[in-house]
């Protein structure tokens, strides 16, 4: 008798119904019917020779795990009983610990944290990788796992171990779990007389309607020119980044696309008459954690010649996904198309050979924070130079460079980095203002603006400062022989020529115990040495701005 083949139904519905093509279409090409035959084959062979029973639901949940892994680093699978469990989660209240993350194979990676939410209280930084929560290794958990991990009752508290890009060591964290604040924007303010300063953490649904709001606010308080904030911003919903950027552009004009192999999932968005900024001077501060949509802000403002862009290399996520639901309730999260700028520049950064260090890290060529941009134009092929629409080069590769780029090796000491990564002013206030409470709040409760603009960190304050660094295995040192970073030994003279620096967090950190997060950015933006490159730049962004 002879044999007959009968392709998989899982294969079948994934291409047929999926997809939205016709099965025979597919299968017109004898390489990919030769290939589906292969699948079934192993799957059979499996299920009848092998030597224990095997679970055909789990074969084939890995067949289809493998074939995502050979796509893109955001092409995922998501299992019918981690749908059901993730809906289940969501049935009642619960509490959280306040971030954004993905997961890009194995690896749990923070894209953001919420303001305001108990991550970011305790020093969570977006870049952010865990590798374990609570006593469980978390490398390899599903987006489910994660979020029963980290979810449970408002009031309990999870622990957190945490890989900081540029340390091997872990960091520790115990966030107490909390409801999650649902604003968007971070922090707002009037920087002087004219320039106002919106700071952007993630783009969700509201965001569009906050971001005028705060606009708003400004303008009545004098604003002319803007500068806005996507650094740390990992992204969300297009739809709010494409309206906040239509606000900027002039009608009619492309915003972004995207290009697909199959047509049906192009698009082309254009912005309209009528945004609230389209004549101001405007700044945009991005940096290497500025992702998805951030980059399409950027990109799109940067093309127009609408804004100059400061800060660093963006990181390059332009990867467009949809959810596609297979027969049992089991979803592809699959890239069905790519983000492009304005100009033609292809957002995403190059991912070859399954290196997530290298695309975490942004390595690529075309991700080099210290050319100056002149250096950048003489090295870079004339096949990633893009003209503006006023004929001005930009650069494609990957993310969005800068009009102006500021080193990342000029923006924190190593004593400072130092003192950040292991959380010590962070600790060190939240204990000082403990024990402090009520001479502040009585001396300041009601003078937020005072505090900001006279408040100093006392030698009592800094001294003990020092002393609890000390507790923790930070020392200084007057013996240049014995400085060792390793050892978290440095230098009393670097301690003293960062004072300003360290002076200002731990003010910024007290007066969020006071106010809440949002005067901490009034605070620390005061020795921003990117901003303050940025505020220097207002004839650049005006110049921008005229030409019309």
């Amino acid at each position: 008798m002879k044999k007959t083949y009968v392709i998989p139904g899982f294969v079948l519905l994934v291409i047929g119904l999926v997809l939205g093509m016709k099965i025979e279409s597919v299968l017109s090409d004898t390489d990919t019917y030769e290939q589906l035959r292969k699948l079934e084959n192993a799957f059979l062979v499996i299920q009848r020779q092998y030597v224990d029973e095997a679970d055909p639901k789990k074969l084939v949940d890995s067949a289809v795990n493998g074939m995502l892994a050979e796509l893109d680093p955001h092409s995922l699978y998501i299992s019918s009983d981690e749908i059901e469990e993730i809906q289940e989660s969501y049935k009642g209240s619960f509490g959280g610990v306040g971030i954004m993350f993905e997961i890009i194979r194995d690896t749990i990676r923070v894209v953001s944290t919420v303001a305001d939410g108990p991550s970011e209280m305790v020093g969570v930084l977006a870049g952010d990788r865990i590798v374990a929560i609570d006593d469980t290794v978390a490398v390899g958990f599903s987006s489910n796992e994660v979020q029963k991990h980290l979810k449970g009752d408002i009031g309990t508290r999870v622990k957190m171990s945490i890989v900081r890009p540029g340390s091997r060591e872990p960091v520790y964290f115990t966030v107490k779990r909390g409801k999650i604040p649902l604003y968007t924007i971070d922090a707002s303010y009037m920087v002087d007389d004219e320039t106002g300063y919106v700071r952007i953490g993630r783009f969700a649904m509201t965001t569009y309607n906050e971001f005028k709001q705060h606009v708003d606010s400004l303008t009545a308080q004098g604003m002319k020119r803007l500068v806005v904030d996507l650094r740390y911003n990992g992204g969300g919903i297009m739809e709010s980044a494409v309206k906040i950027a239509d606000e900027m552009i002039g009608d009619g004009k492309i915003i972004v696309y995207t290009k697909g192999r199959n047509a049906q999932f192009d698009q082309v968005k254009h912005s309209s008459a009528g945004g609230v900024l389209e004549t101001q001077p405007v700044i945009v501060l991005v940096n290497e954690y500025s992702a998805s949509a951030s980059e399409i802000v950027a990109g799109a403002l940067q093309d127009h010649d609408r804004a100059l862009i400061v800060g660093r290399r963006t990181f390059g996520k332009g990867l467009v996904q949809s959810q596609f639901e297979l027969p049992d309730k089991s979803v592809l999260q699959m890239t069905i198309s790519r983000y492009y700028t304005p100009s033609g520049r292809l957002i995403q950064t190059p991912y070859e050979g399954g290196d997530l260090d290298a695309y975490y890290e942004n390595k690529s060529l075309s991700h080099q924070d210290t050319y100056s941009l002149n250096d950048y134009v003489d090295s870079v092929p004339d096949s990633l130079k893009y003209r503006t629409t006023h004929n001005r080069i930009v650069f494609g590769g990957g993310g969005i460079l800068p009009d102006y780029i500021v080193p990342l090796d000029t923006l924190t000491s190593p004593v400072t980095a130092a003192i950040i990564g292991n959380q010590l002013d962070q600790l060190f206030a939240r204990e000082w203002f403990e024990t402090h409470e009520q001479p502040y709040r009585s001396r300041w409760a009601d003078a937020q603006q005072a505090f900001i603009h006279t408040y100093e960190v006392d030698d009592a304050a800094w001294d003990a400062f020092w002393v609890y660094a000390a507790e923790k295995g930070l020392t200084l040192t007057s013996d240049p022989n014995l400085v060792s970073m390793e050892n978290k030994v440095f230098a009393m003279t670097d301690a003293a020529a960062e004072r300003l620096t360290l002076e200002t967090r731990l003010k910024a950190l007290i007066a969020r115990q006071l106010y809440g997060s949002g005067v901490w950015h009034p605070i620390v933006n005061s020795i921003d040495p990117e901003l303050l490159e940025a505020l220097k730049m207002w004839d650049r962004s005006a110049a921008l701005a005229a030409n019309k």
